[in-house]
């Protein structure tokens, strides 16, 4: 005890001290964060496994066996061999006044249906989502409905719309002197348009319409109490907000335009203008 006789005091007792709150929350934030790997191990490897197996690898197996060619010896009793042949196979087709055709017309089929596919797409996800918009949930299922449709009946369908003998529409307007011939030589590519464009564009509508969805509403609210109009919150809110979906519907209408094969196999026994290698598709098929 600390008294009369003592020479040195007792050491000080240590005084307890508190952290602060907003230290042990700085700390816990500033803390390294463990990874959950074997998550994300489970959940990518069997993604990556099946996109390498069903699209990687039939695109390289396309690639490589197209560098190679089949031949028969001899009368052809003999059993056939492939033979590498480089890029004398791409230079055959590329030779062939039939197929540079056919590419021609599928990019000017391409030009026609891309812009009109996403003009149209767009302007009915606005007018649906439009604050003057009646019934809404009606017209996006009437839009969509075409969708569901198979692409072999729906050519069906238009290709007795487009023949003057079965068509009531073609048949009123030939009554009073107007003759048209959707599947003559210079309007095939717009009737074949336009049966694309009655069955994909209620999908791409909605593709659109989720993305204005996406849109916070207090964008518009500040907006209109700005003064703004409904034409300038079109074009200087909504537009810009949902050009990532635009370029999305603008790629997968490019990608449709590519496989363009139904549409001119089912309209070819209805006019002379749909040629057996109308497209490459379908040049591919009757040549397989």
């Amino acid at each position: 005890p600390w008294g009369v006789g003592c020479l040195t005091p007792p050491p000080p007792r240590p005084v307890p001290t508190r952290r602060s709150p907003a230290i042990a929350v700085t700390a816990t934030a500033t803390a390294p964060r463990r990874r959950p790997r074997a998550a994300l191990v489970v959940l990518t490897v069997p993604f990556l496994v099946m996109f390498a197996l069903f699209f990687v690898a039939p695109i390289v197996y396309a690639v490589v066996d197209s560098l190679y060619s089949t031949r028969a010896s001899g009368l052809g009793f003999g059993a056939p061999q492939k033979v590498f042949v480089f890029f004398d196979n791409y230079l055959a087709a590329l030779s062939n006044p039939s197929f540079v055709e056919s590419l021609g017309r599928l990019l000017l089929f391409s030009l026609i249906e891309v812009p009109l596919m996403v003009v149209t797409a767009l302007g009915l996800a606005l007018l649906l989502e439009s604050a003057r918009a009646r019934l809404p949930r009606f017209f996006r299922v009437l839009y969509f409905v075409p969708y569901g449709v198979p692409g072999v009946i729906a050519a069906l369908l238009w290709g007795f719309l487009y023949i003057p003998a079965t068509s009531p529409v073609l048949q009123v307007l030939g009554a009073v002197g107007v003759d048209i011939n959707p599947l003559s030589s210079s309007g095939v590519l717009f009737a074949i348009a336009n049966i694309a464009l009655w069955g994909f564009a209620g999908y791409n509508m909605l593709i659109l319409i989720s993305a204005l969805h996406a849109i916070p509403s207090e964008l518009y609210e500040a907006a209109r109490i700005d003064g703004a109009s409904e034409w300038k919150i079109t074009w200087q809110i909504k537009l810009p907000l949902v050009r990532p979906s635009i370029i999305l519907v603008t790629v997968f209408t490019i990608i449709g335009t590519l496989q363009l094969f139904v549409e001119p196999l089912v309209l070819r026994p209805l006019t002379t203008a749909i040629s057996s290698d109308f497209t490459p598709n379908l040049a591919a098929y009757n040549q397989s």
